[in-house]
């Protein structure tokens, strides 16, 4: 697929950016967004997004196709993987969906448009209406690409003009979505840019935090650390730092249930191979009798080993693998020596790996369907084990019996977690999802109320 050279992510390798460049494309997107996003109808914006959710689901799409061919060398992903992720994250580009968020949002979904009141501000005669960023600098992650995208949505429908930084070798997937923008309406693809270059490059990223007046940061605690020390105090800064994420099962689930909950942690292991901040790292099993946590984690390395020939993890890096081959190495040794310690592993590969221990305590996996199961008597244990990650600590999968859904959740939300979910949805957030807590539009958002 030969791709217009629309973004600086589209240039040739050798092309030169400099901070010259950046400015100049930041103050290009603010005039594009002046001209062709500020006074745009929501309907208009959320009808694009609809009719380019379509196009990224069908199996002609030639952007869908470019992305699946390319995805070992480019993403390092398998393209089923790939396939999966992109399927998960382009159903819910409806306009339905949309206006929803825009509810949960801001009461309104034509608040963005104008003045407009909601629930009690109608009796008081009082109307508001949320405008976005000018210009918004998006510094994304580099692990998984749905949260970019997610990112760029939110963008739009804050008719900010964006300029998306990339990690090295991380723009493929938002460059493709930003030209699919860009063919399916060129006037609001024009208001995006896409570009990557080296963390550190802080003369690029002056030049860029200097016109922007919000900056979104997604990445590491390192990360959004040096850029809140280098941004203007005049830009918004949001930052989502580093967060991890664990799965639950109760007795009843593991009692009633046990292969469609082998099943859903199955898919929530092998979801974009582990890599994103919701993917498990560990499951709690409170067991119901002596063995069962080690009956499910034996059933779960077969369900891995299925997965891997419909659903193929993708390509590692020599470091990755050699974390996961030591990292083996090791409890093969401890299960040798202990009967508290369990390990099943593919064969001749680092495909997948499960290992079973009866300490509680909260182990931070190496990702890549590497997975910790902990064999606990209760929930309080396993609250105690994830004690060290309370304060970093995004979702919970939940696998339980009906009954005890609720009292779980309330339980997990007393204890400080983010999110609860069924145990195979952890890496298939709502477009609405708030991240971290924290609103997901409307914290990009500043507000004049307009008391009547």
């Amino acid at each position: 697929m030969n791709l217009p050279n629309y973004f600086l992510a589209d240039l040739p390798p050798e092309a030169h950016v400099n901070a010259a460049l950046i400015t100049e494309a930041c103050q290009t997107l603010k005039r594009n967004r002046a001209h062709y996003l500020e006074t745009r109808p929501t309907s208009q914006i959320l009808r694009t997004l609809e009719k380019v959710g379509r196009e990224w689901l069908s199996p002609e799409s030639p952007f869908r196709q470019y992305a699946l061919q390319a995805a070992p060398a480019a993403t390092s992903f398998s393209a089923e993987a790939l396939a999966h992720g992109l399927d998960l994250f382009f159903q819910q580009l409806t306009v339905d969906n949309l206006e929803a968020l825009l509810r949960q949002e801001i009461g309104h979904p034509m608040r963005l448009d104008d003045f407009r009141a909601a629930g009690e501000e109608m009796a008081e005669r009082r109307v508001a209406w949320a405008r976005g960023p000018q210009l918004l600098a998006h510094i994304a992650p580099g692990n998984i690409p749905s949260a970019t995208l997610a990112q760029m949505v939110m963008g739009l429908l804050a008719r900010s003009a964006q300029f998306v930084k990339c990690a090295s070798d991380q723009s493929f997937l938002p460059r493709l979505f930003a030209h699919s923008i860009y063919e399916a309406e060129a006037k609001l693809g024009a208001c995006l840019e896409v570009a990557e270059w080296k963390g550190g490059a802080e003369n690029l990223e002056e030049a860029l935090f200097a016109e922007s007046d919000c900056i979104v940061v997604t990445g590491s605690d390192e990360t959004l650390k040096e850029v809140r020390r280098r941004a203007p105090l005049s830009s918004r800064l949001i930052g989502y730092g580093t967060k991890v994420s664990f799965g639950y099962i109760s007795r009843q689930a593991l009692e009633k249930q046990s292969n469609a909950t082998v099943q859903e942690a199955a898919r929530s292991i092998a979801a974009w191979d582990q890599r994103g901040c919701l993917s498990p790292h560990d499951i709690y099993v409170e067991e119901s009798h002596a063995g069962s946590a080690e009956f499910f984690a034996t059933d779960l390395a077969e369900e891995l080993a299925t997965l891997e020939s419909t659903l193929p993890r993708g390509l590692l890096s020599a470091r990755d693998a050699a974390a996961i081959a030591s990292r083996r190495a090791f409890y093969e040794v401890r299960a040798a020596h202990s009967l508290e310690t369990k390990m099943w592993a593919s064969s001749e590969s680092t495909a997948w790996t499960v290992i079973l221990e009866n300490d509680p305590r909260f182990q931070a996996s190496c990702q890549n369907r590497f997975i910790y199961i902990k064999a606990v008597p209760n929930l309080d244990a396993a609250l105690q084990g994830a004690e060290p990650i309370r304060d970093q600590i995004s979702t919970v999968g939940l696998a339980c019996g009906p009954d005890e859904k609720t009292e779980l959740a309330r339980r997990f939300s007393r204890w400080g977690a983010l999110r609860i979910c069924p145990l195979g949805e952890m890496q298939n957030p709502p477009l609405a999802w708030r991240h971290d807590g924290r609103p997901v539009l409307a914290e990009l958002l500043t507000w004049c109320d307009w008391e009547k």
